[in-house]
C-alpha cells in the first residue's frame, strides 16, 4: 500500500510530538510554540519566522529555547526529506533565497506540517507553557 503525503506528513509529525513530548521540562514550551508558529507565519511570512526561530534557539537543554532548536530541527529535517532544502546549509538563507513560487510552496507544506504537528502536541502534552 502507498501512503498519501498526508500519511507521510502525519507520520512524521507524530515523531516530531513524541520527541517534543520527551523534553522532560520544556515538553509545554514545545507545545506552546509549535501552536503558535502557523499565526506566525500567516502574519509575518515564513522568512520572518524561520529567522525568528533561528534567533530563539538555544543548543543547551536545560534552557525553555531548547525547544525552538528541535523545531527547528525537525522544521529542517522535513524539508529536506521533501527535497525542498539542502542539509548542509543553513535553512533561513535558503528560505529567503527561494523564488516565489517555490517560497509559497514550502510555505504551505510547513503549514501542513505544523497543522499536523499541533495537533499531535496537544495531544501526548498536558498542561500549558508557564510564560
Amino acid at each position: 500500500m502507498i501512503a498519501s503525503i498526508e500519511q507521510v506528513r502525519a507520520r512524521y509529525a507524530y515523531g516530531c510530538a513524541v520527541e517534543g513530548s520527551r523534553l522532560a521540562n520544556h515538553s509545554r514550551e514545545y507545545k506552546s510554540y509549535v501552536k503558535k508558529i502557523p499565526a506566525l507565519i500567516k502574519t509575518n511570512g515564513l522568512g520572518a519566522t524561520v529567522a525568528f526561530i533561528a534567533a530563539k534557539k538555544k543548543d543547551n537543554p536545560r534552557k525553555k529555547e531548547y525547544a525552538y532548536q528541535v523545531i527547528y530541527n525537525q522544521l529542517m529535517g522535513w524539508l529536506v526529506q521533501k527535497g525542498l532544502v539542502e542539509g548542509d546549509k543553513e535553512l533561513v538563507e535558503q528560505i529567503i533565497s527561494l523564488n516565489s513560487p517555490i517560497y509559497r510552496q514550502v510555505t504551505m507544506e510547513v503549514l501542513a506540517l505544523f497543522k499536523w504537528m499541533g495537533r499531535f502536541a496537544e495531544a501526548l502534552i498536558a498542561g500549558e507553557a508557564n510564560d
